[in-house]
């Protein structure tokens, strides 16, 4: 497998942790995406061993964020996530990740705000622990979980706050001038992560194999690569199409279809 791929968990979403160690070692794979409810299920600390003694590299730990419209929660978020920092540098994790979180009735403006204080301590806790934190752009049908919804917007927003940016090609893919955004941001990214969509589709989590759907996924990758993105290409995927295949199938078809487009970038 090309070491600057990974594979996320969430492409595996209803495996446990176990089972999903399993299932990559069988694959051959080298670096993976761990999703933070699957390590709390079995204990952090616990988890974090047996990803050790697995002898995996970490691309990400991938958390969801805050509810910025309420500010009375956020000292109890910062409390669950401050021990996930701790992991990630244990793991020597290239990044941990947080969607931008839900904005309620805040303007975009508020929200930005919003999430500068809510993340604030956990920023800091991470650059002291060597920890790269990162905020995802989200598909605009889950304002649920985050306000971003444009390549450019995040990293105009993570200049801001002082973080880092967790590329989603399946939610920028079809932006205008998508190239230049990828070119212009690339010093902000920790992590690019990649899967395919069909046109027609109508829900936000309805994902495909790369190859199976209409994302021009060589050329986007061969985007940012060329512009000097150096980090984890990670294979996410989940929806009908990857449960109805079956996930030791779908993943294995998105590597084989990844590879060589990471192969083949200068």
């Amino acid at each position: 497998m090309h070491p600057r791929l990974a594979v996320s968990a969430l492409s595996s979403i209803r495996l446990s942790l176990d089972e999903d160690l399993a299932l990559w070692s069988d694959l051959g794979v080298g670096a993976v995406g761990l999703f933070l409810p699957k390590l709390e299920a079995v204990g952090l600390a616990d988890a974090a061993d047996r990803v050790g003694r697995a002898g995996l590299e970490v691309s990400s730990i991938a958390c969801q964020g805050f509810s910025l419209d309420e500010p009375d929660s956020w000292a109890e978020r910062r409390a669950a996530l401050e021990p996930v920092v701790d992991a990630a540098a244990a793991l020597d994790a290239s990044c941990l990740f947080v969607t931008a979180g839900r904005p309620g009735r805040l303007d975009f403006d508020g929200a930005v705000a919003a999430l500068g204080e809510a993340v604030g301590g956990i920023r800091d806790r991470a650059r002291q622990l060597g920890v790269a934190l990162a905020v995802e752009h989200t598909n605009p049908m889950r304002r649920d979980v985050g306000f971003i919804h444009s390549l450019p917007d995040m990293v105009e927003v993570a200049r801001q706050l002082g973080v880092g940016v967790v590329v989603e090609l399946t939610n920028c893919w079809c932006e205008r001038r998508i190239e230049r955004s990828l070119a212009e941001g690339v010093d902000t990214f920790a992590l690019v992560q990649a899967s395919d969509y069909v046109v027609g589709d109508l829900t936000a989590s309805e994902r495909a194999v790369p190859g199976d759907g209409d994302i021009p996924l060589a050329r986007l990758l061969a985007a940012v690569l060329d512009a000097g993105y150096r980090g984890y290409v990670e294979l996410e995927m989940l929806g009908p199409r990857i449960e109805d295949e079956g996930y030791r199938s779908a993943i294995a078809r998105g590597i084989e279809a990844l590879e060589p487009m990471l192969a083949a970038a200068r």
